[in-house]
């Protein structure tokens, strides 16, 4: 059975990888990556400098949901670029770079350092996700929000960075709730040299308070933070199916995100337009074991449905026999 993708110049194993945010921000994190049965490596969004993000309590999960304002906390850029030699020495897995400048300049020095470390040995398999969509930043609203900006933002990156050597390059994008929002976003991204679309980031300025304690879970911003957990797959997979229609006359793929927590779910997403998926709560409750579980269990599905390979359904999803 044939479970592999392929996205910009990337080849995956299989479709089922982390995403940026937990469990990803450390050596030791992103080793444990490494040999696990993740299909690539994410690395946690990065900045120009290491930031120790918001305060504590930051974070919080149950059964259905989790809530954070992590406000990207990581080790600064150059921790994540030093790091690729000592993954290219064991594996030829890819290594996502997330890349979360605070300002423009910022995210175009990243870029660049990434590319000219790519081109100054026989590192392959490097990628780069540019985080537009980080909804945890005190007093920063998200760029993906403001579309006329996002479009002369990401033209003047694209006119300062190289990207001729990175494996593929794409956008980390938020949750979009309005139909026509959708073309609009594809429109300008088709403008530009993407290979993939990341979506959604997690929901921003949800609130869960503890009637018990009587008092919210989280401490920055008054308890306000990013939704992830099960609760948000129905609004992860309108984002990939929404976007799946605008992008079959270009080579950009989907990884779809949020929510995910069995095969059947990953099988979802694919149905849905998605060529690969991440996991983030999921993975943050589980571990590392999360993706072996998955991927039997989209392999087992796949067994019982009697496809050999992802393209036999990938973007299929039957939409003249609704059940009322």
């Amino acid at each position: 059975m044939d479970l592999s993708v392929k996205i910009g110049y990337c080849v995956l194993d299989h479709p089922i990888m982390n995403a940026s945010g937990p469990r990803c921000t450390e050596s030791s994190e992103l080793c444990d990556l490494l040999f696990s049965d993740s299909s690539a490596i994410v690395s946690k969004s990065c900045t120009l400098e290491k930031r120790e993000g918001n305060e504590k309590p930051r974070y919080y999960h149950n059964q259905y949901l989790s809530i954070n304002s992590m406000g990207l906390p990581n080790n600064g850029y150059n921790f994540y670029i030093d790091i690729i030699d000592k993954i290219n020495n064991h594996k030829t897995k890819p290594y996502i770079i997330s890349v979360a400048g605070l300002k423009l300049d910022d995210n175009i020095n990243i870029i660049n350092e990434i590319h000219d470390k790519v081109i100054s040995g026989s590192i392959k398999n490097i990628g780069i996700e540019l985080n537009l969509s980080c909804p945890n930043l005190i007093n920063k609203g998200q760029l993906a929000y403001d579309f006329e900006n996002m479009d002369i933002y990401l033209s003047s990156l694209f006119s300062k960075v190289n990207i001729y050597h990175i494996n593929m390059f794409g956008i980390k994008l938020p949750p979009y709730f309005e139909l026509h929002h959708f073309k609009i976003v594809s429109d300008i991204l088709k403008k530009y040299p993407i290979d993939f679309i990341t979506t959604i980031n997690s929901i921003g300025n949800g609130l869960y308070i503890d009637h018990i304690k009587e008092n919210v879970v989280i401490k920055p911003k008054e308890g306000l933070g990013g939704l992830g957990g099960s609760i948000i797959k129905p609004t992860g997979l309108s984002n990939v199916f929404n976007f799946a229609k605008y992008f079959t006359d270009c080579n950009i793929k989907i990884i779809g995100v949020g929510g995910i927590e069995k095969g059947s779910d990953v099988f979802e997403y694919l149905l849905a337009g998605a060529s690969a998926v991440q996991l983030g709560t999921h993975f943050y409750k589980e571990g590392i074991k999360c993706f072996t579980d998955l991927k039997e269990e989209l392999v087992q599905i796949m067994k019982e449905k009697n496809y050999n390979q992802i393209s036999d359904f990938k973007g299929k999803v039957v939409l003249d026999n609704v059940f009322i």
